[in-house]
């Protein structure tokens, strides 16, 4: 009998450890719930450090463009209120001026509804290929790079070495060596006329000249100061 009773004993010990078992892996399931809970905390605590855009920031990428803007249209009533000549020793004295302001160029054209040189591009394409073309104020040389005619392009200044830096009233070329002489947006200064004539010795007999102004633009008067 003493045996018997020892054997259930026994198997009661048995019998009761199946529930602490059972109790060890919940604590351990919840451990991982916690965890889990713990890294997503983490997680969205990191993310709510992270730096945001501030308007501080975009305010000052406005104050930015304005100045930039400001920049532009103090060049541009530059360039018109000049001669050529002065307004190429300008900008060799100072390059820079030149980028500023082919900067502010671009980001005002980014605003119209077509570019006034996709124009001339267009026309060129519809044309003659062997036509022999002089870009007067020619910028970033765009037109250059987007047919296939011959193209001089003249510019005041230009990092590009295709492009010829020169006054645009004396330019290199010799005369009746092209077919067509182009002015996109760039009949300013106040000797301009002599920019024609240019274009007019070098012409050939009964070659073109393409004058394009963006017919939405308001014209600018400028008093020389």
């Amino acid at each position: 009998m003493p045996e018997a009773k020892s054997r259930k004993r026994k198997r009661g010990k048995k019998s009761g450890s199946k529930p602490q078992i059972q109790h060890q892996k919940e604590i351990k399931s919840n451990d991982v719930t916690k965890a889990k809970h713990g890294s997503q905390s983490n997680e969205l605590a990191a993310a709510s450090k992270r730096p945001k855009p501030s308007s501080s920031s975009s305010f000052l990428d406005k104050m930015k463009a304005r100045l930039a803007g400001g920049h532009f249209r103090m060049l541009n009533e530059t360039l018109y209120t000049c001669t050529g000549g002065e307004a190429f020793n300008y900008f060799k004295e100072d390059p820079s001026l030149f980028n500023m302001y082919h900067t502010g160029y671009q980001e005002q054209m980014s605003h119209w509804p077509e570019q006034p040189v996709n124009v001339i591009i267009k026309w060129l394409k519809d044309h003659n290929r062997s036509f022999i073309v002089a870009d007067f104020g020619c910028g970033d040389a765009r037109l250059a790079k987007n047919v296939k005619n011959k193209v001089f392009s003249f510019d005041l200044i230009s990092k590009d070495p295709s492009v010829i830096a020169c006054d645009m009233s004396k330019t290199p070329l010799d005369s009746s060596t092209v077919d067509v002489a182009v002015f996109c947006l760039s009949l300013m200064g106040t000797d301009y006329p002599s920019y024609l004539n240019e274009a007019q010795r070098e012409k050939r007999e009964s070659s073109k000249s393409k004058a394009i102004e963006w017919p939405e633009l308001k014209p600018c008067l400028y008093k020389r100061r």
